[in-house]
């Protein structure tokens, strides 16, 4: 049996196991978190995983030694139904609970205030900034800071994407063009994540989930387009990021909330890990924000200056967007909230950790 020792933490909207490095010392990362998830299962009855995409995330955390940055991490999507760890993306919500974690570990010394834990996610090179209320340099331990699609409040964290354009692909445009045509119009855009963004109407405005088997098809194409894959290989089940935007109307959150066509700027719906997601990833709520600053994009039309509010299946999630010198994207801003659940040693049986 191997024990795993490793801190349970909820971000925004995502769970997500965090791990110190030496955790994983000496076994191969990607066998472990398979095992200690239990990935192979699509409902991950024998690990700690949560059978989602939202809950089914793992980061290893270090201090940094790169000037500038406090803490490096390393993101892990661990598979559903698929002994496999992809790599190749980045997570703001377990971003946001890396950054409380730092705090409550003492990875980073709490100052009398507010703190501040600079982040690079060493997947896509993305570096962040996660801010914390800590009066008299205490780190608080719960609080009540609600954000849509969690029930109960956490602790609150100011999260900025730092100079975020083009950290996979590096560029904005991968394409070098606004829209892109499959034939439909997509706006694919490298900020946060990469991701592809089409307009809902070029579907007949039909029900997201009826959407969900041709965005998937679509997904390649775009994941080809991008660079992020070859025609005969694989595509990440992470990125790119999917999903359509529309213009504002009245709905219902999936809690049965009502929400006015004018308390939000752009319906959003996107996929994650090949479903639809319940809320918004925030990565993929950067993308959305820096496709809104290109003008002729799919998300344009619906740019409020430097507030972007979206409309998603848990409420209204609101985005700040920074212009550094001539305009350029300089940060994307959130508010979130954190909160450690558990600390734990999990228990890996040997065979588990069998080569599948």
């Amino acid at each position: 049996m191997r024990y795993l020792r490793g801190t349970w933490m909820r971000g925004g909207t995502s769970k997500c196991w965090l791990f110190d490095d030496e955790a994983l010392a000496g076994a191969d990362a990607d066998t472990l978190l398979a095992a200690a998830f239990g990935a192979g299962d699509p409902r991950q009855l024998d690990g700690v995983g949560g059978a989602t995409s939202t809950t089914s995330k793992a980061a290893i955390v270090r201090r940094s030694d790169r000037p500038g940055v406090d803490v490096d991490y390393d993101f892990a999507q661990v598979g559903i139904g698929a002994r496999r760890v992809e790599w190749g993306s980045n997570c703001g919500n377990c971003a946001t609970a890396i950054g409380l974690y730092a705090l409550l570990t003492g990875l980073v010394p709490a100052q009398p205030g507010r703190t501040t834990v600079r982040l690079r996610n060493t997947n896509t090179g993305t570096l962040l900034a996660a801010t914390v209320a800590t009066p008299d340099g205490t780190v608080p331990e719960s609080g009540d800071v609600l954000v849509p699609g969690a029930a109960v409040g956490g602790v609150g964290v100011e999260l900025a994407f730092l100079d975020p354009a083009g950290g996979t692909t590096g560029s904005l445009l991968p394409t070098g063009r606004a829209v892109d045509r499959f034939p439909l119009p997509a706006t694919l855009i490298d900020a946060g994540a990469p991701a592809a963004l089409f307009p809902v109407s070029a579907f007949g405005n039909a029900p997201f989930e009826d959407l969900v088997p041709e965005l998937i098809r679509l997904r390649r194409e775009a994941a080809l387009r991008m660079g992020l894959a070859t025609p005969d290989g694989p595509v990440d089940h992470a990125v790119p990021k999917t999903g359509v935007v529309g213009p504002p109307v009245d709905y219902r959150t999936a809690d049965g909330v009502p929400v006015a066509a004018g308390e939000y700027d752009v319906a959003v719906r996107m996929l994650s890990m090949l479903a639809p997601h319940p809320a918004v990833g925030l990565t993929s709520a950067v993308a959305l924000a820096a496709a809104a600053t290109v003008p002729g994009s799919v998300v344009s039309p619906y740019h409020q200056g430097n507030v972007l509010r979206l409309g998603t299946p848990a409420g209204v999630v609101t985005v700040g967007i920074d212009r550094g010198p001539g305009g350029a994207l300089a940060a994307v801003r959130m508010r979130r909230a954190a909160r450690r659940i558990a600390v734990a040693e999990i228990s890996v049986p040997e065979p588990a950790l069998a080569p599948a």
